[in-house]
């Protein structure tokens, strides 16, 4: 039987029942696999007890460098300490690269390239000598001198094998079809397999120097949103645009055989100039240009970040989305046919792209659906530490990750000293008073910092590091842009709702616990989700269990039970930086911003009424 992942309240209480075990029973008994995303953007480590989640968290809620692509030493201190072991108890180290993957293509393709891969081939040197060098880097973390100092068994985990261990072998199917899509890792961009049981086997990838990523970010970098994680954006300005370019993006890119496609290499030089992934002295991750004079040729001069939007910026915009998604179902139907299952589970870069996601009960034959919560970059740590357990050591399947809360979390005394430190004197609210007291303030149209058991895993706020707002408040996108988020006017908030209400509120049903899915809202309920409803009358929901986060369900429903409606808006707990980590971050964010109340654990802190 597959265990779920635990509620909030119940992990933190776990974490700590588990050490207790742990020394009763010896070290010799225990498991222990640190998984890692290095030198790579989204820089993680994951840790697992036994085939069962410890902790996981990004480098950069810990360095506050968003995105980082360095060597995670924080993230491994804290999981570690999470865990409440050492560097020594630690009998496998898996790592999200293999640079010795997919060698007869990278081997094919240098020999029709010998004149032009010079710059690429350096870039790939060292970024294999960083990889062998995450041995020494780990050890001198903790006051070793050299990776043969630490105990641990090295694995090289190929990038999109770690993807797709990400997402079966913690789903809840018995067989799925499985979906690995980014821009590229180990000279793949996409890889299809198929899961039964406690094995997934590969069907089929598509290699360097074709890219549904590389597609999707060069058109981000043609229309100005050319920092690295900018595809959101560009996704959220799609519905604002026509396909008028939509023949021009098929030329682009063509469907190939077999659920394939190719780029039409004239259009880009990553292949030919060695345009690569890299990162400057922060650890914060560049792209440079992808795109060749072609694409400027065919569609006029890169727009200027910064500069206004045209309504070219916005046509090039959805013409993209509509040929990622006709590319996208493409290879799912395929996909479909060759698994001749219902269930499919899917990771890696392109897959966070929602809107598609959400179009996959309606466009395909699939009726079940599973993200992983962190489907880019830093969740190939945790699919590389799986990878290990279940493959590579052929255990079992025993754990289903059900929700995202895998971080740190904080106990009432560390809140209470945090808010003490910064002068602050809060309410101490108790059991149900914490939720009404919230829900009321929120009804008023006040702008809530909520902060409440661990952090979530990935990149979305999924109610424990969350701003809330009442959905249904005409002004609120403005009031949460002008006060905090200072966000472009085109982005829509995200609403998040009771699981057993969703079918009033949008056109599908289907559970989105991690915001991976992007639902048709429903005509009748549109006027109580306003602030969170695109202009394309969709939403970008996460549906909240009353197993998975009782605290978040509690909220929402004391919200429920003053206004009728089972959803609050939710954004992420941060400003201009990466999603708040501690108390004393959250409560650094909560001063210095328009945000009008802080529940933080068991406390609330109330100012004055903002000005807007």
């Amino acid at each position: 039987m597959i265990r779920r992942a635990l509620s909030c309240n119940e992990a933190t209480r776990t974490a700590v029942s588990a050490v207790e075990k742990n020394d009763a029973k010896g070290p010799s008994m225990t498991t222990y696999i640190l998984g890692l995303n290095a030198f790579h953007a989204d820089s993680s480590a994951v840790l697992l007890r036994d085939g069962e989640i410890v902790g996981a968290i990004a480098e950069e809620r810990l360095n506050r460098v968003k995105h980082f692509a360095g060597f995670p030493e924080l993230a491994i201190k804290e999981v570690l300490k999470m865990g409440g072991i050492g560097i020594d108890d630690v009998q496998h180290i898996a790592l999200g690269r293999d640079s010795k993957a997919n060698l007869k293509q990278k081997m094919g393709f240098s020999l029709k390239n010998l004149t032009r891969i010079g710059k690429l081939a350096k870039q790939r040197l060292e970024n294999r000598a960083n990889i062998r060098d995450i041995p020494t880097l780990v050890a001198q973390a903790f006051g070793r001198s050299a990776g043969s100092d630490i105990p641990a068994r090295i694995h090289n985990i190929e990038h999109h094998l770690c993807h797709a261990a990400s997402c079966y072998l913690v789903s809840p199917f018995d067989k799925a079809a499985i979906l690995s899509i980014d821009g590229f890792g180990d000279f793949a961009s996409m890889m299809t397999g198929v899961g039964e049981g406690d094995r997934f086997s590969v069907l089929d990838r598509v290699y360097f120097p074709h890219s549904m990523g590389v597609f999707y970010t060069s058109m981000c970098q043609l229309i100005g949103y050319n920092r690295y994680g900018d595809e959101g954006k560009v996704m959220g300005l799609a519905p604002y645009g026509t396909t008028k370019y939509l023949d021009a993006m098929r030329e682009i890119v063509s469907l190939g055989a077999d659920g394939k496609y190719e780029l039409d290499l004239d259009y880009f030089i990553h292949h030919s100039e060695g345009v690569d992934y890299s990162f400057d002295d922060d650890g914060y991750p560049t792209v440079a240009s992808l795109f060749s004079s072609k694409l400027t040729e065919r569609f006029g001069p890169a727009r200027t970040r910064g500069s206004e939007i045209t309504q070219r910026d916005m046509d090039i915009a959805r013409s993209t989305q509509a040929r990622l998604e006709e590319v996208y179902f493409h290879i799912l139907r395929h996909l479909q046919q060759q698994t001749d299952t219902d269930a499919l589970c899917v990771a890696g870069g392109v897959s966070l792209n929602s809107v598609a996601n959400g179009q996959i009960f309606k466009r395909s034959n699939f009726k079940r659906f599973y993200a992983h919560p962190a489907a880019t970059d830093d969740g190939t740590a945790f699919g590389a530490a799986y990878y290990v357990h279940n493959v590579t050591l052929n255990n079992p399947r025993t754990f289903q990750l059900k929700n995202a809360y895998l971080g740190n979390g904080f106990s009432d005394d560390e809140i209470a000293q945090a808010l003490a430190d910064r002068g602050l004197k809060p309410t101490k609210l108790e059991g149900q008073a914490l939720y009404d007291e919230t829900a009321k303030r929120i009804a008023d149209g006040k702008v809530i910092g909520w902060f409440q058991g661990r952090m979530e895993w990935g990149p979305r706020a999924l109610g424990a590091r969350s701003i809330l707002a009442h959905p249904g408040h005409p002004d609120m996108k403005d009031i949460l842009n002008a006060r905090i988020k200072h966000r472009e006017w085109f982005r829509p908030f995200a609403p998040s709702i009771l699981e057993e209400h969703a079918g009033e509120y949008f056109d599908e049903t289907h559970p989105a616990p991690f915001m991976m899915l992007v639902y048709g809202t429903q005509p009748e309920g549109r006027e109580n989700i306003q602030a969170c409803n695109h202009v394309d009358n969709t939403g970008r929901l996460q549906t909240v269990n009353k197993d998975d986060n009782p605290v978040y369900h509690r909220l929402i429903s004391a919200f429920r039970e003053l206004t009728g409606i089972p959803v609050v808006l939710n954004t992420s707990f941060n400003e201009n930086e990466p999603i708040v980590c501690t108390p004393a971050q959250a409560i650094d964010c909560y001063l210095r911003t328009k945000m009008d109340v802080l529940s933080i654990g068991s406390f609330m802190c109330e100012k004055e009424p903002a000005a807007d």
